[in-house]
């Protein structure tokens, strides 16, 4: 049987309804006819992924906010009733309505959600949480690791069940920027805040990115990973078959989640299960 093929999808989407001082999307609008173009890409890989003939898993990885247009939402729920999706998940600032998630098929619908301190107040972001909940759906809650951050993180990480994993992007913009105490603290609210405050050395590495996982962009261009801008084909041009081999990283380093998950060495699969894409670790991986 063919493995599952994990698929990161980022189409030409570049808009956002929050205002971050660090995203170069923020508060930027895209116009009509790009939203229309956006949508045009998102329903020709659907339709692609409908007609596949091996289980596939998705991780939209936007440029902004997708789940405030409701072509983002129609889709996933069609993604997640397809037999042969094991997951489709996706990258968002949770601001959406969601009773749209009450038509997917929540077996394999999953949300990766970020906290953004400057947008929305932590009550209101709880609210959203409670009602992913209550309706069952699966999700990881996360924030930027900047120092200011911290008091943020600790209250979501008191106030959020155990069930739910809250995640830490590392700061690595500034080198040195932890100290040992910050380190300590950061491991209590992420016991895997380590795995993503390292920078890998990956050049020559053994990768599952061109193997068993694919970056695609709107136009549906196929590039082995999100960091690698070296077009290795198009999906609605080539088969998977001429597509899909074994490729060691063509780059000196790997600073990502949505990168470093496929590094071969780290076997992450042993924490995080077939929930990898949407950054949801095993409970016993935690303990």
């Amino acid at each position: 049987m063919k493995p599952t093929l994990n698929i990161l999808y980022r189409g030409p989407l570049e808009s956002c309804n929050y205002d971050c001082s660090y995203c170069p999307f923020a508060k930027k609008k895209n116009t009509r006819a790009e939203l229309q173009y956006d949508k045009m890409c998102l329903d020709k890989f659907v339709k692609w992924v409908s007609q596949q003939d091996r289980n596939i898993s998705i991780l939209f990885t936007p440029w902004g906010e997708a789940l405030i247009r409701r072509y983002y939402q129609e889709a996933i729920g069609e993604l997640s009733h397809m037999g042969h999706v094991k997951k489709v998940a996706i990258q968002t600032n949770l601001s959406s309505r969601l009773k749209w998630l009450e038509k997917t098929n929540k077996k394999h619908t999953a949300l990766w959600t970020t906290f953004h301190p400057t947008e929305i107040s932590v009550e209101q972001f709880l609210q959203k949480c409670n009602q992913l909940l209550q309706m069952e759906v699966k999700f990881s809650v996360g924030i930027v690791g900047k120092k200011e951050n911290f008091d943020f993180a600790k209250q979501l990480r008191e106030e959020l069940p155990n069930s739910v994993y809250f995640w830490v992007n590392a700061y690595k913009r500034e080198p040195d920027y932890y100290s040992k105490k910050d380190i300590e603290f950061l491991n209590q609210v992420d016991p895997l805040f380590n795995w993503n405050n390292t920078i890998y050395q990956t050049k020559g590495k053994a990768c599952f990115a061109g193997e068993t996982s694919l970056s695609i962009d709107g136009e549906g261009n196929i590039y082995r990973c999100h960091f690698i801008k070296d077009k290795i084909g198009n999906i609605y041009n080539n088969t998977l078959s001429e597509i899909l081999k074994p490729t060691n990283c063509t780059n000196e380093s790997c600073r990502c989640y949505i990168g470093y998950y496929n590094l071969k060495e780290l076997n992450l699969q042993k924490i995080y299960g077939d929930k990898i894409l949407e950054r949801i670790p095993e409970m016993t991986s935690l303990q």
